[in-house]
């Protein structure tokens, strides 16, 4: 049977920043080889197989590389692979966008420039994001704290004012906060997708400590998590619809818009827009309560 990675290996402590990055590489070659068959890539499903997906010599033979070589990779070796070998893998593992996207990020080849993070709000963004109500907005960085919001945002999923400050991340909402898990009204997909979406962010900053510092919490917090994190999706960000449940006025049906507030994908605002009528209606009703209260 394969041996699972380690559930806090990007959390250890001892660990130089090259052997966590090729810890994680290993792990993410060995998860996405076991979930492809040798039927998928045209090769003939030969002998009893003892466990999921390729073989490493089969991987081997599809990116025309040492059999040797490729399981030094897989087992974390400081080995050096070039841009051609990295792309023969991922045709090879079928990866798609995303995944080819992390492979390459992983393996530092090329090594892309650190994002440009936006580390507090400007007054200026602040009054965009006032000002957008009573449609939903929020500011978050790549690790999903939430770094700003206005009133409609704060009451759209229970009350985020009563939230201490150093909890308000929407991946520790999400898989903690009961009020939260009760919003979300596709929360397995809802969740999944953020997890995916943090993997994906977290290739850059794999030995910073703020980022191990919320793995390690959030895995030590939820088993849900975890489980979701050992499955190595990864998924960049991008718009799409939502739906959440509110204690007040009921079912909300967004589309929400992602916009950028720096060159590269760091911080952002997440703006909410009412995919029908009846939504928009209820956005403006949970308006004028929240407005009312003072």
């Amino acid at each position: 049977m394969a041996t699972a990675p380690a559930p806090l290996a990007l959390v250890h402590s001892t660990q130089q920043p090259d052997e966590v990055r090729r810890r994680e590489l290993a792990a993410f070659l060995r998860s996405r080889r076991e979930r492809i068959s040798p039927e998928q890539v045209g090769l003939p499903a030969v002998g009893r197989r003892r466990t999921p997906g390729l073989r490493r010599e089969e991987v081997a033979l599809l990116a025309a590389v040492g059999v040797t070589w490729y399981t030094w990779l897989e087992q974390a070796r400081d080995i050096q692979v070039s841009p051609q070998v990295l792309d023969a893998i991922a045709r090879g593992l079928l990866l798609d966008a995303n995944e080819r996207e992390h492979l390459f990020t992983l393996a530092g080849t090329p090594d892309p420039a650190p994002p440009a993070v936006c580390p507090t709000i400007t007054p200026s963004v602040a009054l965009v994001i006032e000002q957008l109500e009573p449609l939903p907005c929020v500011a978050v960085n790549r690790r999903y704290d939430i770094l700003a919001y206005n009133r409609t945002y704060g009451r759209m999923i229970g009350d985020l004012d009563a939230v201490a400050p150093e909890d308000r991340n929407m991946l520790l909402l999400g898989f903690t906060h009961p009020a939260w898990k009760r919003a979300l009204v596709d929360y397995e997909a809802a969740t999944s997708m953020m997890v995916a979406k943090f993997r994906s962010a977290m290739a850059d900053h794999v030995a910073e400590p703020a980022w191990k510092a919320l793995l390690k919490r959030l895995i030590l917090a939820s088993p849900e998590f975890e489980a979701k994190w050992q499955q190595h999706e990864v998924r960049n960000v991008a718009n799409g619809e939502k739906r959440f449940l509110n204690e007040q006025v009921g079912l909300l049906h967004f589309d929400f818009t992602t916009l950028w507030l720096g060159p590269r994908e760091g911080t952002r605002l997440i703006s909410y827009t009412p995919a029908d009528e009846e939504t928009r209606e209820r956005v403006e009703r949970l308006h004028r309560l929240i407005t009312a209260e003072g």
